[in-house]
């Protein structure tokens, strides 16, 4: 009776050790984090660019430790909140395009008016 309890045992004690999960998984995550920079998250969206990185910082940690558990949920976030930065500097480069086209069609509206006076709608 003893060798089938200590048997079942260890394979209940196995299955529940957290699989060492494949080291790429930080690797896309700071290949998110590269593009969030290369499109200007820094600039746009500093504080999940921060976020990211901490998070990174903190899987990566997890990982020399052998918090496996931890370490995809980590990445995940900093792949998320890369993803939101790059999601935010688009948003903010759109809107900064369509500022300067308002005030381009201001300006050449202005001009118009000048040139044909009022009569011109």
């Amino acid at each position: 009776m003893k060798p089938i309890f200590i048997i079942c045992l260890c394979s209940i004690l196995a299955a529940c050790v957290a699989p060492r999960p494949d080291p790429q998984v930080l690797d896309t995550t700071q290949n998110s984090i590269d593009r969030a920079e290369a499109v200007g998250g820094d600039e746009f969206a500093p504080v999940e660019m921060r976020f990211a990185r901490e998070k990174l910082a903190s899987a990566t940690l997890a990982m020399e430790k052998e918090k496996y558990e931890v370490v995809v949920y980590l990445a995940e976030e900093a792949e998320i909140n890369a993803e939101l930065a790059i999601e935010k500097s688009r948003t903010a480069k759109s809107r900064r395009e369509a500022n300067e086209l308002r005030k381009s069609n201001d300006e050449l509206h202005e001009k118009l008016v000048e040139t044909f006076g009022d009569e011109f709608k």
